[in-house]
């Protein structure tokens, strides 16, 4: 018989703020009941279990037998709960307070629902960074769990990581358990021998050795092609008869009773790190793609398991670089962090509060800020769930320091935390972001009253994965594979999709294009820019009345080797749901013509649905979102959501041409490649000409009506799990 180990099994089960209510039945029917059904009957094994707080409370809504379940075998220690932040954020993006504050809250919730006396936490996506240390002590957090390599990243080698160590910040003291990589890639998908032989070597090789696999409870059923694997060919009864045949030296334990009854291989501080898949995804594309070729290179090289250890990729926080919209959730997400704790210094308390601080946090989860493996920042859905959250958030801030109930404001300030500043125009209906120095754009328009940004589109850019993509199609190895090693189509001809943007899909774009450019020609992102003030640097000001704001932008620029200036006004008023835009064009040669357009982009309104649609004046249906408009000499054109219960209408001065066309992605997600709808792009454009003094106006309103919205708020929404 072989000598003794200790082994945790520590299982983390999530589901992010926002995600369909189907993915969460099916994760449920697929992974978390059948998982605990098949455990139950094993009485002698023991494992640790990780439950957010989004999933958490979907299935004590929904499926309150199971966490009955679940508290059943904590309290009879077989179950060790595992607490953590509460809507799991990546701890690296909000500030200590909240950190401590989503900590303590999930904790609470876990000892009056499950009577849990939470020790423990998972560190979501396991990004570290060693001042949390701190935060999570002072929150009761007394270990966690991260992946060997961030042990291996500080520079201890395989043969150290047997056992659990502990680190500190300012005093503050922590046990922290290395998850082994290895057993992330064996289990559930290689024979349960290879995880009894692998434990068999390390009690070989080691004193007493606590190994620990931690990784997704989605693993065990959800993952593409796991659930047959798991359940119906019977992987998890054979690994776990694996276990109980070699009960004699194989103990299953918790992660509290590793720390309480092993002493610590020694002391560590850990370098800034993730999972070593995540820090590769947050390298810049280019850097991406060439650290997969030296890996893929080097594979059978020799010295390569010397050198690996050395080899790591990019800083999570890094994301809000790769993904501009990232960071632009992000600044609005701290904006509101920082305004609502000095608040709370105030002595504020009370229901608005409250609701407050519960609609930030859940704003604050992590899986829309950023993309990998997992569909990320690319869903839609779960960056409409991050902006429902904070702008619901700035409400109750707003009801909390007594706001009027009809006002206008604005300010400047460096809202995206770029060294450089933005405006912000503001009144009780709206909130329109704009950067004077990106091309005057507008790049995010809240409206209150349905709580969604109609501006959290998404870029098209390169990613390291469009490699595979363009070599088309392959199932990768037979059997049940990772998700890192399939590479499937959800759509066909996704290599024929791939497409990228040279500006961002924001709003209030300037362009000028040449004489002929067709609607085939702009979609297809073809169509030249005779103009420098899609990237130009605008001037601003601004001009108050006591109800009635207007932001100014103006440059000169140039249309080929045209001196061109071009003024825009937003103006916004109390109590209103209309932008009012103003264009004037001036220094223009009395004998040039000009192909001016500009663009707006709508996101959060999928295409291809029929209660979504554009339509006319008379109010005559012109196809759904997601059609490709070419409408001439019209001044009104409207876009319709009515699941979501807004009507969008432009209404321009003079006789306008309409384009309009579907931004959609190539991204890749647990299931596969996927096309993504982002946003519907709407251009109205005309042919310039200017008068006596070469000038040249137009102006637009952009009335965004919600009276449908408004009329059924009290109606509960069941698409999504808010």
């Amino acid at each position: 018989m072989p000598k003794p180990v200790r082994f945790v099994l520590a299982l983390h089960s999530h589901q992010p703020i926002g995600n369909f209510e189907h993915i969460f039945e099916q994760a449920y029917q697929e992974s978390y009941r059948p998982f605990l059904e098949v455990f139950s009957r094993y009485g002698n094994l023991r494992i640790a279990l990780h439950i957010s707080g989004p999933l958490a409370e979907w299935l004590d809504a929904n499926h309150p037998d199971y966490l009955d379940r679940v508290g059943e075998l904590a309290a009879s220690d077989r179950i060790e709960i595992i607490g953590g932040a509460f809507y799991e954020p990546i701890l690296a993006m909000i500030p200590s307070h909240d950190r401590r504050g989503q900590i303590q809250s999930y904790s609470r919730w876990l000892a009056e629902r499950l009577g849990a006396a939470v020790r423990g936490m998972w560190i979501p996506e396991r990004v570290w960074e060693q001042s949390f240390t701190r935060d999570l002590a002072d929150a009761g957090i007394q270990y966690t769990i991260l992946d060997d390599f961030h042990f291996k990243c500080a520079g201890l080698t395989e043969q150290q990581l047997y056992r659990h160590y502990v680190t500190e910040d300012q005093g503050r003291v922590l046990t922290v358990f290395p998850g082994s990589e290895r057993l992330r890639y064996a289990i559930p998908f290689r024979d349960p021998q290879e995880t009894i032989d692998y434990l068999a070597r390390m009690a070989e090789e080691h004193p007493d050795p606590v190994i620990v696999f931690g990784d997704d409870g989605e693993k065990f059923g959800t993952w593409p092609e796991t659930h047959k694997h798991v359940y119906d060919d019977g992987w998890l009864e054979r690994f776990f008869d694996a276990l109980t045949a070699n009960r004699g030296w194989i103990h299953m334990t918790t992660l509290a009773e590793a720390m309480d009854h092993v002493a610590p291989a020694g002391k560590i501080y850990l370098p800034d790190a993730s999972y070593r898949e995540m820090t590769e995804w947050a390298l810049p594309v280019q850097r991406q793609v060439e650290y997969e070729q030296v890996a893929e290179q080097m594979e059978h090289d020799p010295r390569w398991p010397t050198l690996r250890p050395f080899v790591r990729g990019g800083f999570w926080r890094n994301f809000h670089v790769k993904y501009p919209e990232s960071n632009e959730m992000y600044s609005r997400m701290l904006g509101i962090s920082l305004r609502l704790e000095r608040l709370k210094r105030t002595g504020a308390a009370g229901e608005a509060v409250r609701e407050a601080e519960r609609d930030l946090y859940r704003g604050q989860c992590n899986c829309a800020y950023w993309h990998g493996a997992f569909g990320g920042i690319y869903l839609p859905h779960l960056r409409n769930a991050v902006y429902r959250h904070l702008i619901a958030a700035e409400g109750h801030l707003n009801r909390a320091e007594g706001r009027p109930a009809q006002w206008v404001e604005a300010e400047a300030n460096d809202l995206d935390l770029d060294g450089r500043q933005e405006l912000r125009l503001a009144n009780d209906k709206l909130v329109a972001l704009l950067a004077p120095h990106r091309g005057g754009q507008l790049y995010e328009l809240d409206v209150r009253a349905v709580r969604h940004n109609l501006l959290a589109g998404l870029t098209r850019r390169p990613e390291a994965y469009h490699r595979k993509v363009l070599a088309g199609e392959s199932a990768g190895e037979e059997g049940c594979a990772s998700i890192h090693e399939r590479v499937v189509f959800k759509q066909k001809d996704l290599d024929k999709r791939v497409q990228y943007d040279s500006y961002p899909r924001k709003s209030l774009i300037d362009l000028f294009y040449d004489e002929g450019v067709t609607l085939e020609t702009a979609a297809a992102g073809g169509a030249v820019q005779r103009g420098d003030f899609v990237h130009g640097s605008y001037q601003a000001r601004v001009r108050r009345n006591p109800d009635r704001i207007q932001i100014q932008l103006a440059r000169h620029g140039h249309v080929d080797d045209i001196p061109v200036r071009i003024t825009k006004g937003v103006t916004l008023s109390a109590a209103s749901p209309v932008l009012e835009i103003a264009y004037l064009l001036e220094e223009i040669p009395r004998d040039r013509i000009l192909r001016f357009a500009v663009e707006f982009n709508f996101a959060g309104m999928p295409a291809a649905a029929d209660d979504r649609f554009f339509h006319d004046t008379a109010g005559n249906r012109l196809g759904h979102l997601g059609t490709r408009l070419d409408l001439a000499d019209v001044q009104t054109l409207g876009l319709s959501d009515q699941w979501l219960g807004i009507d969008v209408r432009f209404q321009t001065s003079r006789p306008t041409g309409f384009w309009t066309w579907p931004v959609e992605t190539v991204s890749q997600s647990e299931g596969g490649f996927e096309l993504v709808h982002q946003s519907v792009v709407v251009q109205p454009h005309w042919v310039v000409r200017p008068d006596a003094r070469g000038r040249w106006s137009v102006t637009m309103q952009l009335a965004l009506d919600t009276s449908l919205a408004e009329s059924r708020q009290s109606s509960p929404a069941v698409a999504v799990v808010s």
